[in-house]
């Protein structure tokens, strides 16, 4: 590693080895001096570190907002701005039953004189908006008979009180904020400003609160669905609740979505969440041991693979890893051109070349040796890449599964992209203020994602969950 014309790694090097040649050097100053230098490696290489090779970082942070991320120009392409040829675009178009037409006349004082034939309109269509509040008074009709006795009409289900808000009214409040993830002031200031309508903070928690419980039957569905599925992505973040750290965990597939927060990150959240001690299908997930605990097949992220292997090379110039991240890019393009799957005589021969790798990289990076050992129990200290050399001889059937699987994708990037969007609520409201809140959060998107996968937008889904009913696929 060089930083400013400073050779890094061989510095240190000389470093060490003055200080193993120096048998005068009091042993207090010799621990001391192995200390800094151990402190400075570690400084170097976090130095070096980015998103495209530092598997420690949060999977969900997008590469933007990496400050060591190397900027690279834009290259001349020569192609023209907008869409290209064959781009399928979306514009507006004509709808054939307009809201309003206004009919323009022409001004006939102004035409020469003559007779003239009336012809089809040219047509223009503005598309607008027009937010506007709508107050709905249920007049319920009164009889009275000859004795005095009333019978008055009943209202509609839901209409309770004398004033009170609508349905539409909660499934936006809902979307703004949960959704969008607009803090409760603003939507407060919103409703005030754009609709004349007073909506208080507290009435929009009530409206999540009111979301949440319409959901109890369908998180047990989701729940139920994902168990009994094929293929799930599991993966977990931290989240702040009122200073306290906790984890948000998340099941999901293609089609369906679930999210909770627990106190814990192991096998005691994984069991109080319920899906996956009764999934038998294969997990997609980044290697966290606890969920090698349970009696499913297992599929490894081949995205923290190659950004482990690209720290591997860059770092400690590791010659296997580039070829090793090479292959597995390689097999992913053949994958991908294949359908979905490659033929087993293809697979074998891949799999060939992937221990041949490893093989030759035993002689790169060696296990450490046994006859430095100070005790009798317990792990030698394993550099990074020999770790991650041992993790891929060892679970090689789990990272190369996606090729000859075809429901196995290359990554886990499907379950790092569910548990996005929890990062941007933690970055504009900086926690969640209670347990409650976390809940709800978790409940309602994991409601709103499951729809947007089966093709149902964020406001139906909501406006028909205020509505008393539930989407087709979760009937």
């Amino acid at each position: 590693m060089t930083i400013d014309n400073i050779d890094i790694d061989s510095t240190i090097k000389r470093v060490n080895q003055l200080i193993a040649e120096d048998k005068d050097m009091p042993a207090g100053t010799r621990s001391l001096l192995e200390i800094l230098v151990l402190v400075i490696t570690l400084m170097a290489n976090r130095l070096n570190l980015n998103s495209k090779n530092n598997s420690e970082a949060v999977s969900s942070k997008p590469p933007s907002s990496d400050p060591n991320r190397k900027k690279t120009s834009r290259t001349v392409s020569g192609k023209k701005p907008g869409g290209q040829k064959g781009h399928v675009g979306k514009t507006l178009e004509k709808v054939k039953a307009p809201d309003k037409i206004k009919t323009i006349k022409l001004n006939r004082a102004l035409l020469p004189l003559g007779k003239y034939k009336e012809r089809p309109c040219e047509t223009r269509q503005v598309f607008d908006i027009d937010i506007s509040r709508i107050v709905t008074e249920y007049q319920a009709q009164v009889l009275e008979d000859e004795n005095g006795k009333r019978f008055t009409a009943p209202f509609p289900d839901g209409v309770t009180k004398a004033v009170q808000y609508g349905a539409s009214v909660k499934a936006h409040s809902v979307y703004m904020s949960q959704f969008q993830l607009i803090p409760y002031d603003r939507i407060r200031d919103y409703f005030a400003d754009q609709l004349g309508i007073p909506v208080s903070s507290g009435s929009v928690f009530n409206f999540n609160k009111d979301a949440f419980s319409r959901l109890e039957s369908f998180d047990s569905f989701v729940k139920g669905k994902l168990a009994n599925s094929d293929l799930m992505h599991s993966d977990e973040t931290g989240i702040n609740i009122n200073g306290k750290r906790f984890w948000l965990h998340s099941a999901s597939n293609l089609m369906w979505t679930y999210f909770s927060p627990h106190k814990k990150r192991g096998t005691e959240a994984i069991n109080d969440i319920g899906i996956l001690p009764k999934f038998k299908g294969v997990l997609c997930h980044d290697h966290w041991k606890p969920y090698y605990k349970y009696d499913c097949t297992h599929a490894l992220c081949n995205a923290h693979h190659i950004r482990e292997l690209t720290r591997a090379w860059e770092q400690d110039g590791q010659q296997w890893a580039k070829q090793l991240q090479e292959l597995l890019e390689t097999i992913n393009r053949e994958v991908n051109n294949a359908g979905s799957s490659l033929k087993e005589f293809e697979s074998e021969r891949y799999r060939q070349k992937y221990r041949q790798i490893l093989k030759e990289a035993e002689k790169e990076s060696p296990p450490p040796d046994e006859s430095t050992r100070k005790g009798k129990r317990g792990r030698l200290k394993r550099t990074k890449a020999r770790n991650l050399l041992e993790r891929l001889r060892d679970y090689e059937a789990d990272t190369l599964r996606f090729m000859s699987n075809e429901i196995v994708p290359f990554t886990n990037n499907l379950g790092e992209n569910d548990l996005r969007m929890t990062k941007v609520q933690q970055k504009i409201s900086g926690c969640f203020r209670s347990q409650e809140g976390a809940e709800i959060f978790c409940r309602v998107r994991g409601y709103i994602s499951s729809c947007r996968k089966q093709d149902i937008s964020s406001t139906m889904a909501l406006d028909l969950l205020f509505k008393g009913e539930l989407p087709d696929f979760a009937n």
